[in-house]
């Protein structure tokens, strides 16, 4: 079910309506919210709602002992039992195939005349989303982060949440359960800013990501070799707004949907195009993902330690990260590309307060060279293999600056998108104050008319977002 479709119109207005009657039952909304939370993940194959019932029940079984023993040894020996199967269980659905492949190529630089057969394994949606929230779960639980191990059925909630289940953002256990213990004032809910938020995000994926895609990122990537160096150029800037527009789309909506129902997310993007570096760009794009892997991998691995091993973590971490987007080798190569680059700066500019001290040039520079390294990752990043990526790349030095697939739509919203970075950071809350003396009824109908008007704005059909697929 996507968010920008009637089906998920329903089947909001049903579950914000009925969940708000039962307010005052706070177990059985709870439970209310669990049961349209597996609705919503079932109407895109019901069979994997039990394996989501299934991690679920094992990370609240797990987590129930972490935190019922003090016993150091045991503690510890629960808690990687239980990150291990989640692990194995991402495992076997996203990359069973992909390390049999890896075997496969070397039986056959070996001289070996059979290949390991492949599995026919369907992957789950959001399983990699839903897999880290049970990881921080019990992770949480053994740091001590959670006073109390959390009731089964907050743990269900907790994992299958439907607006955030299959995209993300990646909320930690410490920050969403102590909200589902306690009864939600509807008088708490900022439902302008809400309002402001799915707006905004509806308009990011169906006017701007998905024209992007249909004229420009698709045909160019689909057959590079067809297409001149500026066509290549304006297609790689365009997919760097497409998918910023696309993923920041999807956490606006499941943010915005969440806080109407009284529950707070945590912000997962802030102007990543603005970056002055790539250690300013983590902190701003994906921050739910990046700060999960600084905080669950990173510091576990020795994080800034000193010498060679701050480095190694870094690589490690950027390419599990590359790995965890897609079980192929030209996701390990973005990874890589970050990871390098990460490297780099560390040892050129070491202290990165520095940054903020720089001259407006300066700073320009660094934006722009920052913009262009994670641009150039992100050629590996939308390419279909490696072998496409590099026929991209070796696009650029026939020097062919005919355009044949940009048009002024497209490259008005390219420019659009990347002017959008450098808005006053607080312009939601502006807009959020501009909106408050107008009647919360009004505001509700103003946004159904806009959502009426961004559909009749955007290409026929809704493509899928974009991080379903991880």
């Amino acid at each position: 079910m996507l968010f920008p479709t009637l089906n998920f119109g329903l089947f909001f207005v049903v579950v914000f309506a009925g969940a708000w009657s039962l307010q005052r039952w706070h177990r059985v909304r709870l439970g209310f919210l669990v049961a349209a939370s597996y609705v919503f993940y079932g109407f895109w194959d019901w069979r994997f709602c039990f394996l989501l019932f299934g991690s679920s029940f094992g990370n609240w079984a797990f987590g129930r002992a972490i935190a019922t023993t003090n016993n150091p040894g045991r503690r510890k020996g629960l808690v990687a039992i239980a990150v291990t199967l989640n692990l194995l269980l991402l495992g076997f659905f996203k990359y069973c195939n992909f390390f049999l492949d890896q075997a496969n190529a070397v039986l056959d630089a070996l001289g070996g005349v059979r290949e390991v057969p492949y599995l026919d394994i369907v992957l789950p949606v959001g399983i990699s989303f839903f897999t880290f929230h049970g990881i921080s779960y019990v992770v949480d639980i053994y740091r001590r982060k959670l006073d109390r191990p959390a009731t089964l059925l907050q743990i269900l909630l907790y994992i299958s949440f439907f607006p955030q289940l299959v995209a993300g953002p990646i909320v930690r256990a410490s920050h969403f359960l102590p909200q589902l213990a306690k009864t939600v004032d509807p008088r708490g809910i900022k439902a302008t800013g809400a309002y402001l938020l799915i707006l905004g995000g509806l308009f990011k994926k169906v006017v701007v990501a998905n024209y992007l895609a249909t004229d420009l990122v698709d045909p160019v990537f689909f057959d590079p070799t067809s297409f001149g160096t500026l066509d290549l150029l304006l297609a790689t800037y365009g997919y760097a707004v497409q998918i910023y527009c696309d993923f920041s789309a999807y956490t606006d909506i499941a943010i915005g949907v969440a806080a109407l129902f009284g529950y707070q997310f945590p912000q997962n993007f802030d102007q990543p195009y603005r970056a002055l570096g790539l250690r300013d760009f983590w902190q701003r794009w994906h921050i739910s993902l990046s700060s999960w892997l600084r905080d669950y991998l990173y510091i576990p691995l020795g994080g800034n330690e000193g010498g060679w091993r701050r480095y190694r973590n870094l690589m490690l971490t950027m390419l599990l990260g590359g790995l965890w987007h897609g079980a192929a080798l030209h996701y390990v190569i973005w990874g890589g590309l970050h990871g390098t680059g990460l490297v780099v700066e560390h040892l050129l500019l070491p202290d990165r307060t520095r940054l903020q001290r720089w001259s407006w040039v300066a700073r320009a520079v660094g934006i722009v060279m920052t913009f262009h390294v994670v641009c150039l990752a992100w050629i590996f990043f939308r390419a279909a293999d490696i072998d496409h990526a590099v026929q991209f790349l070796g696009g650029f030095a026939r020097w062919d600056l005919t355009p044949s697939q940009i048009t002024p739509f497209t490259l008005t919203l390219i420019i659009g998108g990347i002017a959008a970075q450098f808005l006053p950071r607080d312009r939601m809350a502006r807009l959020e104050w501009l909106s408050r003396p107008i009647p919360i009824a009004l505001q509700g109908a103003l946004v159904g008319a806009g959502i009426v008007a961004v559909d009749s704005l955007g290409p026929d059909g809704i493509a899928p977002f974009i991080y379903f697929q991880f």
